[in-house]
């Protein structure tokens, strides 16, 4: 459903994406140093187990646990678009272009993470169980 150009085109059913949006799983390994890192902003809302950060967020959930809590579908809805879910959402809508307004100067025209590090984030995210 991806309508904006450079986006590669996905399906939301309910409240997940079911495929890959590059048709491959992604790697864990990658998809958890763009979780620490803060850069990618995860970490500036969000917890989790990362003993190696000192300063984590509070705003947002714990990723302790995600896999046990939603799908990888349900995750990589929850990245590309957590807007479709909860329209207040303070959560970036990483994987879309169309229909924002407050968009920062170096990610207007381009999506705030790629399609590959989408999939290695969800990778990641599933691995946590506890």
């Amino acid at each position: 459903m991806a309508a904006a150009e450079g986006l590669r085109p996905y399906a939301v059913a309910g409240d997940a994406i079911a495929d890959s949006l590059t048709g491959t799983k992604g790697d864990a390994s990658r998809g958890r140093a763009l979780v620490v890192e803060r850069s990618s902003t995860c970490i500036l809302c969000h917890s989790g187990p990362f003993p190696e950060q000192a300063f984590q967020g509070d705003l947002a959930p714990n990723l302790a646990g995600s896999g046990s809590r939603w799908s990888e579908g349900q995750l990589r809805l929850r990245l590309v678009d957590a807007s479709r879910l909860n329209a207040a959402t303070i959560m970036p809508s990483y994987y879309r272009l169309d229909g924002l307004t407050r968009v920062g100067t170096a990610w207007r025209g381009k999506p705030i993470l790629s399609a590959e590090q989408i999939e290695d984030i969800v990778a990641y995210l599933v691995t946590l169980r506890n």
